[in-house]
């Protein structure tokens, strides 16, 4: 097997879960896509430190690179996608959330260059799902795409000509750190109760809002009357926000209420940010997306509310490179900077 005169690269996509691995071989037409081959993955494992992570990870890009040679395919360099915000020039992860415990600080350039000459690049997780997605998804051919991913978390990614914007602090993009009075006294991931839209509207936050009402409901709040109109029991806690989805699919009242309480307003700051960037299209990916009509409805419902006239009729797609937007991003950063080079 060889990438032949189309650049193969080796791709990782670090989330606070797992670690995606594949060698992404990017297309030489612009019309073409991307193949993605020899996927594997290993769990995060956050709990055991950033030092550990970082080792595994290395080691998971020699067994690889390993492969790489034994199917003979010539790896170009390596794109990773990272949690946190990574500093691109350094290697460094410069910032990172309790989700990942020792990331901050973790120099992930110096550890590959102790075991491989291949370059390296490195950019955030969110980012590079957005540039595979405006390099070769949903965005292909748009000028100014604006990505919303919406699944564990919400982030975002603004790609304008084909290249990542980032900003004065790497932290360009970070779509669920905007306010919504929705999520005014839950806890963001960044540390604030004073009202973003993220625990309200990820997939985690459909989890705390839905519950959040139920205990309304026990308590004998108005919420038990939603709860329970169709004649049923107060519902159990739910356990994540797909179990907040099937509920609405089959119609319980309560969830419904949440998934399209949530989406209308995740939809209203999406119209914000609409108005602010001014995009060619604005592609939503990750897991909530699946989430069915109710939540799609909604969330074009808030958007139209928020959006300036001259912004309304901006498209508002759905993601097609599903998980492998994050490797494909990757690969294209690397490809980048080394034509840049």
């Amino acid at each position: 097997m060889s990438g032949g005169t189309q650049p193969t690269y080796l791709a990782f996509d670090i989330g606070g879960t797992k670690v995606a691995s594949g060698f992404v071989t990017l297309p030489a037409a612009a019309g073409d896509t991307p193949i993605v081959t020899g996927r594997c993955s290993i769990p995060t494992e956050a709990a055991r430190g950033g030092d550990d992570l970082k080792r595994r990870i290395v080691a998971l890009a020699m067994r690889q690179l390993e492969q790489a040679a034994a199917e003979d395919v010539t790896i170009t360099g390596i794109g990773i996608a990272a949690a946190g915000v990574p500093d691109s020039e350094t290697g460094v992860i410069v910032a990172a959330t309790d989700i990942l415990p020792g990331w901050r600080g973790q120099r992930i350039y110096d550890a590959f260059a102790d075991v491989t000459d291949l370059p390296v690049r490195m950019i955030g997780d969110v980012g590079a799902h957005g540039l595979g997605e405006a390099s070769y998804g949903a965005g292909r051919g748009k000028g100014v795409v604006l990505s919303i991913g919406v699944g564990t978390g919400i982030g975002g990614a603004i790609v304008v000509d084909g290249g990542l914007f980032t900003g004065a602090h790497g932290v360009a993009g970070h779509a669920g750190h905007v306010p919504s009075a929705l999520g005014r006294g839950f806890l963001c991931s960044c540390g604030t109760r004073e009202g973003h839209i993220e625990p309200v509207a990820s997939g985690t936050g459909l989890k705390d809002l839905y519950n959040r009402r139920l205990e309304g409901a026990h308590e004998g709040a108005d919420a038990a009357d939603t709860a329970v109109e169709a004649g049923g029991d107060v519902p159990e806690p739910a356990s994540s926000g797909a179990d907040v989805a099937a509920r609405a699919a089959a119609g319980e009242p309560l969830a419904c209420a949440v998934l399209a309480d949530s989406a209308r307003a995740l939809g209203e700051c999406i119209g914000g940010m609409g108005n602010l960037v001014d995009p060619d299209v604005i592609v939503v990916s990750g897991s909530v997306v699946k989430a069915g009509p109710i939540w799609w409805d909604a969330l074009r419902d808030g958007f139209a509310e928020s959006a300036l006239a001259l912004v309304k009729p901006t498209p508002l797609v759905e993601g097609a490179l599903g998980g492998d937007a994050p490797l494909i991003g990757a690969a294209a950063a690397v490809r980048q900077y080394v034509q840049s080079r």
